[in-house]
């Protein structure tokens, strides 16, 4: 982990930037208002408020409701070692 002052970031953005991109803990530090923790967002993140989730929630379980739902396959593999052999073992569930 490395903790840099605010002057320090300004001066090395993309350098704390980089080095956050690629894994490493960066806490910005600042007299006045507080620690921050640099972590660069991912495709799994979410940026909306709760109100707008629950908003779409909300449509999700009225669709579900009125037969508006979608039916999925799920193909679950995995690789299974037994006595030195590998066996595939393929499982479908439906929803």
């Amino acid at each position: 982990m490395l903790v840099i002052s605010t002057r320090q970031f300004r001066s090395n953005q993309r350098q704390y930037l980089g080095r956050a991109m690629k894994g490493e803990d960066i806490i910005l530090k600042s007299r006045t208002e507080g620690s921050f923790k640099i972590v660069p967002i991912t495709e799994d993140d979410t940026l909306m408020s709760k109100a707008q989730l629950d908003a779409i929630i909300e449509q999700g379980l009225q669709d579900i409701k009125n037969g508006k739902g979608k039916e999925y396959t799920l193909t679950v593999e995995r690789n299974i070692r037994t006595s030195g052999n590998r066996n595939r073992e393929t499982a479908q569930v439906e929803t």
